[in-house]
Parts: C-alpha cells; structure tokens; sequence
C-alpha cells in the first residue's frame, strides 16, 4: 500500500501553524463565543470562493460557492471553551464570575484570572471565594453555573456584565514539538478544520468526489446547545456525513504524539459505524501501512502516525448528529491538561502532592499536522468500507479447512 499523504508543503505548514497558534489564544465562552466568530468572519472575507451564512443560534456554516454535485461531507468544531462571564460588578476591582464547562472545584482555590473587556481591554485578577448565584435555569430551581468571586489587580469601570473571564495562563507556545495554549478544546479544531479547508480550496473540483462544508457550534461545553440547535433547525441536510472534530483527554493507551484518532464513540454512544470505517480507511491509506498488530514490532509502524480508540473520558458533539438521524462520527486530537487541569489524573486520585494549578493545555503539533492531512484527504473522496462480511468469507473461504 504506497501512501497518499496530501502534498503540503513547509511554507504551508507554517501557516498552519501560525493559524494554531493565533486562534488557540483567542478568549472564548458559552454564550460568548462572538471574538472567534469574528476571526472566522474575517478569514471568509479574505475568501471570495467561500460563503459565510449563520444560523438562528448562531452557529456559523462555511460553503464554497462552486462545489459541484455529491452527498456533502462537514467538518465540525465548536467555538467555546470552559471560562467564565462576568455576572456581577461588585466594586471597582471586585466582580463575580459564572463559570461555564466542567472543571473540578479544586481548580478554582486562588486561580488567577484575565477579564476582557468589550473594547479590548485585558485586566488581571485573582479568584478568592465562591459567591452565591441569585438565579436559576432550566426550570430546576437549581442554579445551573457555579459563581466566583475575583479580585481584579487595579480597580477599572470598563468590565461590564457579560464580558469573558478566561485563566491566566499564558499564551499560546510551542515546546519541544507541543503547542502550549489557552484552549486547544475546542479551537485547534477550529484552526485545523480552517487550514484544511484552505488546501482543499486550490484543488480542482474534479479531485473532489464530495462537497466540503464547516460548521461551527456555540455552546458545546454546557451540554452541546448549539449543535442540537443545528439539528433541529436543519442547518446541515439530512443527507450530510458529519465529521466532528474534537481534542480528547490523552491516556497512556491514547498518547500524544501518536497521531490523530479516528473516535468510534464517547461514554455517551458508538458512532456511524459505516462512515467511522470509511475515515479509518482512508487513514491507513495516508500511512501506506496498517498499523502494527500484536505480532509485528511497533519499528513496523508506519511513519504517518494515526490511531482508532473509544476516547470514553467524554462525550462530544457526533453523538447529538447520530442521535438527530446523520451519519456521523469524531477524529480528535490527544490533550493534554484536559480543561487546562494541570496534573488532573493524580488530583482526582487525591494524590497530588501540590496544590491544584490551572495551567495551558497542550496538543502535539505532528499529531495537529496529520489531522490536516486526515481531513484533506476525507475532503477529496472517502472509500466505500468493505463489508465485515465479505472479509469474513474470504477468510472461511481460506481457512475453513482446518475444521477437517
């Protein structure tokens, strides 16, 4: 099997790269999703092949305005990440924050924090206290977010309500072959999905069997809101294959640096088993090799490195698209700081030995890379996966002898 690895050359990746880097620091929320909207509108507005249009929740679809006939394929990601909103201004330099996503209570004691304002401005913050919500949601009478108090380092009038808090954490940086970032979940798909498209632009319509759209959901991390609006409202067709692209806790069975994964399914659902065959197809056709079995030497491996895992540590958005009707399944990448939970495994045992810290969360750039390489070579054609049957025939028809 000779490989079929998309022809990107390193100027490119570097672009890649750069677009990484740039849209993994952008501050981003549930609800608030609007700074990384903007940069996906800008990037369109540099297109002119390509079409923006947003649905009635906001959730942002990209088309090309020549894409020829076929049943369409989507790569999807969402555009929020776990942080925080202001909900309260308490004093000049105090304000209290509703936090939105799921993150452990220790990770919250004396946090620092940034705070953006609506017109640019960045103030610094330390958390110092729970605060208790005056409102609930969802007709539980439970109030559906978890609120914090935070001291900010200077007193300002500019933070007003319903502007975003995010971790102090740094920005966004490359070590020793990582990228090091605010929030790799979930926008290193989103800039994975936008350079991806970018390749698959300058190719001819003829080498593509199928149309290539995006789209890009809001609220994922408080129970997948936007892409449940998506399916409601219709704003793929029906007849759509959905790709969902995510960033997954890493576990030593699903390493970092070991390439994309081709996701059967999460803790909540087993995806579209028929298209989840056809992704992982077209990956061992991208690594001119299958991967090594239990009797073959991992120096077997092929260099383009892929894998095909469960990913059970949580659940993503292909599970809402299987359960509206589509034919969908998930490729992720493995996280590191899942939720920018630094040491998170030894904290949820209770064995840490420091003090709970938040810190970036970091994805490997090769494994990035070939996730380019994955939904490009997705985009150009996705081969018809041999029925289990057919492979189980040909080998009764080998081996059946043995049985005497």
């Amino acid at each position: 099997m000779n490989s079929t690895r998309p022809d990107i050359g390193p100027e490119t990746r570097q672009e890649h790269l750069a677009l990484l880097r740039e849209v993994t620091q952008i501050p981003t929320v549930a609800g608030h999703e609007q700074r990384v909207a903007d940069f996906i509108t800008r990037w369109v507005a540099q297109r002119e092949d390509v079409v923006l249009t947003a649905d009635s929740a906001g959730n942002l679809h990209v088309a090309m305005r020549s894409e020829g006939a076929g049943r369409p394929l989507y790569f999807t990601a969402h555009l929020d990440h776990p942080a925080f909103v202001v909900q309260r201004i308490v004093a000049p330099e105090v304000v209290e924050l509703a936090f939105r996503g799921g993150v452990m209570d220790d990770y919250f004691v004396g946090a620092p924090v940034q705070v953006y304002d609506s017109a640019g401005g960045v103030h610094e913050g330390t958390l110092f206290g729970e605060a208790r919500p005056g409102e609930s949601h969802g007709g539980s009478g439970q109030p559906l977010f978890k609120h914090y108090m935070a001291e900010l380092s200077h007193p300002t009038d500019a933070v007003r309500p319903g502007d975003v808090g995010v971790w102090n954490v740094g920005p966004s940086e490359v070590i020793d072959n990582c990228l090091h970032a605010p929030a790799c979940d979930d926008l290193a798909a989103v800039a994975a999905a936008l350079a991806a498209y970018d390749v698959l632009r300058a190719m001819p319509l003829a080498g593509r069997s199928h149309p290539v759209r995006l789209l890009f959901t809001r609220a994922e991390e408080i129970g997948f809101v936007g892409a449940i609006a998506a399916c409601k409202q219709g704003t793929m067709p029906r007849e759509a294959r959905v790709i969902a692209l995510e960033n997954s806790r890493s576990f030593a069975e699903s390493p970092i640096g070991g390439g994309p994964i081709v996701r059967v399914g999460d803790r909540l659902s087993i995806f579209s088993p028929t298209l989840t065959d056809a992704v992982a197809k077209r990956a061992e056709e991208l690594a001119g090799a299958p991967m090594p079995t239990a009797a073959q030497k991992l120096s077997e491996a092929p260099a383009w490195k892929w894998q095909r895992k469960l990913m059970a540590g949580g659940a993503c958005e292909a599970s809402v698209f299987c359960t509206y009707g589509y034919e969908a399944t998930c490729v992720c990448l493995p996280l590191g700081n899942y939720h920018n939970m630094a040491d998170l495994a030894a904290v949820q045992a209770g064995t840490n030995t420091t003090t709970p810290r938040v810190a970036r969360e970091y994805i490997s750039i090769a494994d990035y890379e070939g996730l380019v390489d994955l939904l490009v070579a997705c985009g150009q054609r996705l081969p018809a996966a041999m029925p289990l049957s057919d492979r189980f025939e040909r080998l009764w028809g080998e081996r059946a002898f043995v049985l005497g």
